[in-house]
C-alpha cells in the first residue's frame, strides 16, 4: 500500500480529536484520540509528549479564539474588561474542557504570551506587582465559573412540597432569563470596581 497523502497524525489533528472527545465526554485519552484518528496509540506519542502534551494543545486550541487585541484597548480597564468577555466566550465554547485544563499547569507558549500581555498591562497601568496575580486569578475564577454556568440548566433550583422555601420562590419568580449572564456581570462589576479601587489606593502612597 503507497503512503496516504495527507498524514494521518499531525498536532492540529490531534488537537482537534482530543478537543471533541472531551466536548462528548469531559475527558480524553491517547488511546481514545488515536482510534478515532485510525493510527496506533505509539504514533500519537511521536507527535506529542504524552497526555500532557494534549493537554496543552487543548489549551492552546480553547485559548487561541481569546481576542489577544483587547489587551491593546486603552484605558486599562476597557482592556481588562474586554479582554475578561472574551475570554469567558472562548472557554463557554468548550465548558466541558475548563476541569481538565484547570488541573494542570499552564505551559503553552501562545497562552503563556496572553498572560505576558495582560500583567504588562496592570504593571503599566501602575498596579503593584504583587497584586497584578491576585487579580487576574480572581479574574480568571469569574470567568471559568461564569462559563461553566452557561452551560447549566438555566433552572438550578427545583422546589419541592417536602421542604419549603417561599422566600426563594419568590426570588425565583421575580428574576429574569439569563441568569448565567446577569451573575457575571455582577460579578465583572464587581472586579472591575475593586480593581479601580486598588489601583487608585496604590497611587496615593
Amino acid at each position: 500500500m503507497g503512503r496516504p497523502r495527507t498524514p494521518l497524525l499531525d498536532r492540529e489533528r490531534i488537537a482537534t480529536t482530543a478537543l471533541e472527545i472531551v466536548d462528548e465526554r469531559g475527558d480524553f485519552s491517547v488511546p481514545q484520540v488515536a482510534k478515532r484518528l485510525g493510527a496506533q496509540t505509539g504514533s500519537v506519542y511521536h507527535h506529542v509528549d504524552g497526555r500532557d502534551g494534549i493537554v496543552e494543545l487543548l489549551r492552546e486550541r480553547v485559548a487561541a479564539a481569546i481576542d489577544p487585541a483587547t489587551l491593546d484597548l486603552r484605558p486599562w480597564d476597557t482592556a481588562l474588561e474586554t479582554w475578561a468577555r472574551s475570554y469567558r466566550a472562548a472557554f463557554a465554547a468548550h465548558p466541558k474542557a475548563i476541569p481538565l485544563l484547570m488541573t494542570s499547569p499552564v505551559r503553552a507558549p501562545r497562552v503563556l504570551e496572553q498572560y505576558e500581555r495582560a500583567v504588562t498591562l496592570l504593571l503599566d497601568a501602575g498596579f503593584d506587582p504583587a497584586d497584578v496575580m491576585p487579580l487576574l486569578t480572581a479574574l480568571e475564577n469569574l470567568v471559568l465559573g461564569s462559563a461553566l454556568d452557561l452551560a447549566a440548566p438555566e433552572t438550578m433550583w427545583e422546589l419541592t412540597a417536602s421542604a419549603p422555601t417561599p422566600r426563594l420562590a419568590q426570588a425565583l419568580s421575580a428574576s429574569s432569563e439569563g441568569r448565567a449572564d446577569q451573575a457575571f456581570e455582577v460579578g465583572l462589576t464587581g472586579f472591575m470596581k475593586h480593581a479601580r479601587e486598588l489601583r487608585a489606593a496604590r497611587g496615593q502612597r
